[in-house]
């Protein structure tokens, strides 16, 4: 609509731009300033190169000449006027260099604004770069070229590469992780692959093809690229393309019919900013592009100049076709010119100043041109140039332009829809608002499908996946390829298969395909996976090991079974035994804590007992033997002291728990090593096969076998295919035309364990692999997806009856590989228990120390006070004698001591101590001393005892201590050798 109104412009629609011009140019002649004054103003020469044969070029030329009178209509008082001088290119990069070497020399430009391509910028930069002009271009996009490395170019347009970011958040929105770039070849094409390629990567996404088109390509050429990506399983394209390329693209992609439902289209700017210059054949075409374009925000100042540039146009007898809406470009244009304009004011520059180069021979042109002497200054002041263009905010940042945002369209009918925006700071949204929602709006993908495309095909020519499996004589479970039916197809079952049925029907999308077999997959399985490397095969389902190898050619789905590989041997009986086996039952730790436990209970019974009770008390040798014979004996519970404190017995009560439990546990061990069968391995080391030359097996067509090699087995290897093979070359040996190990994965082995129950067993490390996978083309979006539903079928239910299917139930027929004896009995099974009898043993320790030294603190007083030597000598002898006393306030000894009263003595029954002495001093000699060699037993330390009274015995008259006195009756019971009391009458005085 908007194009034919242009063709056929009412008389109103013409009038009023003639009329807002006229009112333009009145008020630019009221406030010009007087001739005098004008001619004062220094004058500021821009050069500006076009492509002036094509309507492009006359559109900017008109763009161009607007900018500089309006900015001094709006500036009458400046004192600088730019002046400018335009030179044709025609589209020619050697023509583009000649006019800017022609405008430097010859007219002397300040500055340089153009040339249109990217090809020609870059010529043209060096030659500014070199006289010290700065160039502004503001259409030479490619990334190839920098400011950095030329420093006057200055980039008032946007860096192709800005727009790499939104084109990967536009995939990254709908997931796409595949992507086919095709761009035009030339510096505007290649200058973004780099950036793409990062932008790309960064969300996860591959690029499976990077193709570029001349920019003279033929129909022809275009076919032959549109054919090949045709037959790729990708449906995601990326263009990159000028407006004149990308028409005829999309035409000849129409007539291939890849303009249809299932794929997907997304251009960059070129697209999307020149709309206006596609016929309709193309716009048609072009039907669910999703194109880029900056941002312009449409306000007054814009639709004001959009009027008074076509009314320009028209006044200035251009052709309708001439007369269109003016573009991005077009404002950038614009706003370069303004900026020239406005920093040669802010800089004051004066007229133009070469230094001339001082050289002997000047060869060409280049070799004569000057330098400028304002190039630096008018340089930096457009670099700090900042004010609001039409294209936006112009701001320039390390002498580039920066956009605030793109705008995401998409091509709908005769013109574009807008869908979303991106900026740099929040990404993409369906508006600017900060609010918006983190989408695009409702997108018209290419043939209007209702759901959004997946972004790829599983099978590109339409037919169905052929999927190989292999052909396998053994393991069955696995895959098994029947014989041929009456119908001509094969009935394909097993394990696998099963697993990848039941993926397929979990994938969002209905995938068809076909089982066939693979003849040659026993000898080697990597010519098997080479099937879809060589595109012969579209997937690959079977036992096939994931290895890195294979990974650098396909791509693997996650493994869905268990890794790694190891060895399988046979078992023989071991009868051997041996005379200590009744030690084997504990672990050397357990039987030292066990000993170290039994002295330290019987220790604590005997401190506690001591005083208190007469079983624990006689000469040294008795009691020390009594401590561990008391401990002991509770191993077979055949103490027979009675025991007087509660604290003691509620010693012997823990430690005798502990003691049922150890002997128990012993005695069930013991058993088991007596009684059980024990099998042990023929060879439980690989080194040990191959030092001994013998023999191993493993599986034909196994990946395993190159690494059989490299671990010194060379030759002497022999492969397999049944699980019946295995069992009879394993029983065979080495020696026999037999192997004496098999090496194979972890899964064949536990279907050989699962099948030989007795016999046989799994030793040795398990060398680490990552399972079977199944096999897809390399880069294959399908591999994702399928992955996925692995993970989903292996947390539910469905795998569990796959492999009761085909393996049976597990542990319905055990391997005798963990038969191999009773284990012994280690600390750590019974830490709880010492623990527990320690800390009750200990505590019932404290108890009575605590309790002993505070009731029998006046006496231990006494007795440090009586003794003589050091005060720490004084103190343990005092506090060891006391102890060593009987406890005679104690119910036991109080009963003894009342019969011994009615008997006629209480000294009778005393037997030495630990620390009784065979001559005390202090005592009279004569009857009362006891020899020293009449002493047997008694304890070496010669020290004073404290005394023992009793209120039914009066101390004799005299001086004789009554501690003498009691040891006087001990001597003579000593003396007699007989444990019978003597009588004394207690009238009659010693």
């Amino acid at each position: 609509m908007a194009r034919r109104s242009a063709q056929s412009p009412s008389f109103l629609s013409f009038l009023c731009p003639l009329l807002l011009a006229a009112l333009v140019g009145l008020t630019t002649a009221q406030n010009a300033p007087p001739a005098a004054a004008r001619g004062a103003r220094a004058r500021v020469r821009v050069g500006v190169i076009l492509n002036m044969s094509s309507p492009v070029g006359a559109r900017r030329r008109v763009g161009i000449q607007m900018a500089v009178e309006d900015y001094y209509a709006a500036n009458p008082a400046s004192a600088t006027r730019v002046e400018l001088h335009f030179r044709d290119s025609g589209a020619d990069v050697l023509r583009a260099a000649s006019a800017a070497v022609e405008l430097i020399k010859n007219e002397q430009v300040q500055a340089i604004i153009g040339p249109e391509t990217s090809a020609e910028a870059e010529f043209v930069v060096h030659i500014g770069n070199r006289s010290h002009v700065p160039v502004l271009s503001y259409f030479a996009t490619s990334p190839s070229l920098s400011p950095a490395q030329t420093p006057f170019f200055v980039r008032a347009a946007a860096n192709d590469s800005f727009q790499t970011a939104p084109v990967a958040a536009i995939l990254n929105v709908f997931r796409w992780r595949a992507a086919v770039v095709v761009y035009e070849d030339s510096p505007y094409g290649t200058g973004i692959l780099p950036a793409l390629a990062d932008a790309l990567q960064g969300i996860g996404a591959k690029i499976m093809d990077r193709t570029a088109v001349p920019t003279d390509a033929t129909d022809d050429r275009l076919d032959a690229v549109l054919y090949r990506f045709k037959g790729m399983p990708t449906r995601v394209f990326v263009v990159h393309m000028r407006s004149s390329l990308a028409g005829q693209f999309f035409r000849r992609a129409k007539m291939l019919g890849m303009m249809s439902e299932g794929y997907v289209w997304v251009s960059t700017d070129g697209v999307g900013i020149f709309m206006d210059r596609y016929s309709p054949e193309e716009v048609d075409a072009m039907q669910g592009v999703v194109s880029l374009r900056p941002y312009v925000q449409e306000t007054d100042t814009v639709k004001n100049f959009s009027a008074r540039f076509k009314a320009r146009l028209r006044l200035e007898n251009y052709t309708a076709d001439y007369v269109r809406e003016p573009t991005v470009v077009r404002f950038w244009a614009y706003d370069t010119a303004w900026a020239i304009a406005a920093a040669a004011e802010a800089a004051g520059v004066t007229s133009p100043a070469f230094q001339t180069p001082q050289m002997s021979m000047a060869l060409t042109d280049l070799d004569r041109l000057g330098v400028s002497a304002t190039g630096t200054t008018l340089l930096n002041a457009v670099l700090n140039t900042t004010f609001e263009g039409l294209a936006g905010k112009f701001r320039l940042v390390d002498g580039q332009l920066q956009l605030p945002a793109y705008e995401v369209v998409n091509i709908i009918g005769q013109g574009a829809r807008t869908v979303g925006f991106w900026r740099p700071e929040s990404g993409i949204s369906q508006d600017l608002n900060a609010g918006s929602a983190k989408t695009l709006k409702q997108i018209l993908w290419p043939g209007e499908p209702r759901d959004t495309p997946k972004g790829w095909t599983v099978s590109p020519n339409g037919h169905k996946l052929r999927v190989n499996v292999p052909t396998k004589r053994g393991f069955t479970q696995f895959v098994d390829v029947g014989n041929v039916s009456t119908t001509g197809n094969r009935n394909i079952t097993g394990y696998c298969i099963d697993v990848f049925d039941e993926v397929m029907k979990n994938l969002p999308y209905p995938v068809h395909y076909e089982y066939v077999p693979y003849p040659d997959s026993s000898e080697s399985y990597e010519k098997l996976v080479n099937q879809v490397n060589m595109q012969k095969a579209d997937v690959v389902v079977g036992d096939v090991t994931i290895t890195a190898d294979r990974m650098a050619e396909v791509d693997f789905t996650m493994p869905f079974t268990e890794s790694g590989w190891s060895m399988l041997v046979a078992v023989q009986k071991d009868t051997s035994t041996s005379m200590w086996i009744f030690l084997q039952p504990l672990t050397t730790s357990l039987w030292l804590a066990s000993l170290i436990f039994f002295c330290f209970t019987g220790f604590v019974v005997w401190v506690i007992e001591h005083r208190i009770n007469p079983e624990f008390r006689g000469t040294p040798w008795q009691q020390f033997g009594l401590i561990f014979y008391f401990a002991f004996s509770t191993l077979v519970f055949s103490h027979k002291e009675k025991l007087e404190s509660n604290l003691s017995r509620f010693v012997v009560i823990i430690w005798v728990f502990v003691v049922l439990i150890l002997t128990s546990s012993y005695t069930a061990s013991l058993t088991s090593m007596l009684t059980v069968q024990k099998l042990q391995p023929t060879v439980t080391d690989a080194r040990e096969l191959v030092r001994r030359g013998e023999y191993i097996g493993f599986q034909e067509g196994t990946f395993i076998e190159p690494l059989l090699k490299k671990m010194g087995f060379q030759d002497r290897m022999r492969s397999y295919s049944t699980a019946d093979q295995y069992a009879d070359a394993l029983s065979k040996g080495s020696a026999n035309g037999g192997v004496a190990a098999i090496f194979d994965e972890i899964p064949y082995l536990k279907i050989f364990l699962s099948q030989y129950c007795d016999g046989y067993t799994m030793v040795g490390p398990i060398y680490k692999t990552d399972g079977f996978g199944f096999v897809f083309p390399k880069g294959s979006p399908m591999v994702a997806d399928v992955s996925r539903a692995i993970l989903t079928l292996a947390e539910g239910e469905n795998i569990a009856q796959i492999e009761k299917k085909w393996f049976g139930d597990p542990g319905s027929c055990q391997s005798q590989s963990s038969a191999v004896g009773s284990s012994n009995l280690s600390f750590r099974s019974f830490g709880g228990l010492f623990l527990i009898t320690g800390v009750v043993s200990s505590a019932m320790l404290l108890i009575y120390l605590v309790t002993f030294f505070y009731g029998e603190r006046d006496e231990l007083r006494a007795a440090e006070a009586a003794g003589s030597g050091s005060p720490s000598l004084r103190r343990l002898r005092a506090w060891m004698q006391h102890y060593d006393r009987k406890d005679l306030k104690s119910p036991t000894f109080r009963t003894f001591n009342d019969e011994s009263v009615r008997n006629g003595s209480e000294y009778a029954t005393r037997t030495p101590g630990w620390f009784d002495s065979p001559c005390n001093g202090g005592v009279a000699a004569g009857a009362n001393r006891i020899p020293e060699e009449a002493v047997g037993g008694m304890s070496p330390f010669s020290v004073s005892r404290s005394s023992e009274s009793n209120a039914g015995i009066s101390p004799p008259a005299g001086d004789t201590p009554a501690s003498e006195f009691e040891n006087s009756f001990e001597r003579r019971a000593g003396e007699a050798g007989t444990s019978q009391p003597q009588q004394i009458n207690l009238a009659t005085p010693v």
